[in-house]
């Protein structure tokens, strides 16, 4: 990566948690919206009550807006792939909800005194590079002063209404896939401790850079009628979103989760406090039938940062999905609703 050529950086170290670990859990973020009405205003086509991954607003018949802010602190040590993995993550939300970015305004928080301009240059330009790959405009931003590094995009994208990709649109018979391996939560937990291996580290801010726009894409021209990033609330947290929005129950397969090298491994010792929070507020509504590991348990809570697609896929569009998404793999099934949202298998 393209990073500043001064004393390199561990930026991981100066956070007190990293990436979408540092966000609120879903329990303390339930009780601050539990208070706020609902909109009706009919334009409104999505709001913040189902969950989804960003808001959308209709302008016209043909036209929707597509708008979510998402930033949060360092998960990698590198400038200038922070700034990367910041954009790709806020840039997925717009992508989850099947629409196609257009613009973005940079939010940043930056230390004083022994924080060197070009490493925040260095964040600005991988972000800035990032967008520019997904074809998406900045427009500005804003910064304050801050002892915690924070960086991360408003998006603006389109959506045409009748292709809203949301956590509505799963139906029983689906085949559920997930398009990038789990992990990087543990990961960058390890890496803040300076336990992570190489490999691990790597791969992690590989996958984490990577734009979900191939995926989003295919799951549109085949017909896939919902779809979530998975990110802070881990795979079992965006997954009961989708059952409980769509009125269905989601099978996991436990031992068919694609996992990043390292990740089994790093699972039970360097757990971050997203992880543990997200276990509080999902384990009961888990239906737990899977043979015992406690590693695979653990990541399935993991909060992801710029995590991948969870997509429920019509049967019949199953192999061309798959044939398009080389990195995708078959994770469950979608069923009737049962008893329980989430069932580990």
């Amino acid at each position: 990566m393209n990073g500043p050529t001064t004393t390199p950086p561990r930026l991981t170290e100066r956070v007190a948690c990293a990436g979408c670990a540092s966000k609120l859990g879903p329990a303390e973020l339930a009780q601050i919206l539990g208070g706020l009405p609902s909109s009706n205003d009919p334009r409104v086509l999505v709001g913040f009550e189902t969950g989804d991954d960003a808001g959308v607003y209709r302008l016209d018949e043909h036209s929707a807006l597509v708008q979510t802010v998402d930033f949060f602190t360092p998960v990698v040590d590198d400038p200038y792939g922070f700034g990367q993995v910041a954009a790709a993550n806020a840039l997925s939300d717009v992508y989850a909800m099947g629409g196609r970015p257009l613009t973005a305004l940079s939010i940043a928080a930056f230390p004083e005194g022994d924080f060197p301009p070009e490493w925040a240059a260095a964040i600005v330009r991988g972000g800035h590079d990032k967008l520019r790959e997904a074809g998406c405009v900045l427009l500005g931003g804003h910064t304050v002063r801050d002892p915690e590094i924070k960086f991360g995009y408003a998006i603006t994208g389109l959506v045409d209404p009748a292709r809203i990709l949301s956590n509505a649109g799963a139906a029983a018979g689906d085949v559920l896939v997930l398009t990038k391996p789990l992990g990087t939560g543990v990961i960058a937990t390890a890496l803040k401790a300076g336990k992570a291996p190489e490999e691990a580290a790597l791969a992690a801010a590989r996958s984490m850079a990577t734009l979900n726009r191939i995926a989003a894409a295919s799951a549109l021209r085949l017909g896939v009628r919902a779809a979530t990033d998975v990110t802070g609330f881990g795979l079992v947290g965006h997954a009961w979103n989708i059952a409980r929005e769509s009125h269905v129950s989601l099978e996991l397969q436990l031992g068919e989760l694609p996992l990043l090298p390292g990740a089994r491994e790093l699972a039970l010792a360097f757990q971050p406090g997203g992880l543990k929070s997200n276990r509080r507020a999902y384990q009961a509504k888990l239906a737990d039938h899977a043979a015992p590991d406690d590693a695979l348990r653990a990541l399935c809570f993991d909060p992801q940062t710029s995590g991948g697609l969870l997509l429920p896929v019509p049967p019949g569009a199953l192999a061309a999905l798959l044939d398009d998404l080389k990195a995708a793999r078959v994770i469950g099934r979608v069923s009737p609703e049962g008893e329980r949202p989430i069932v580990l298998i």
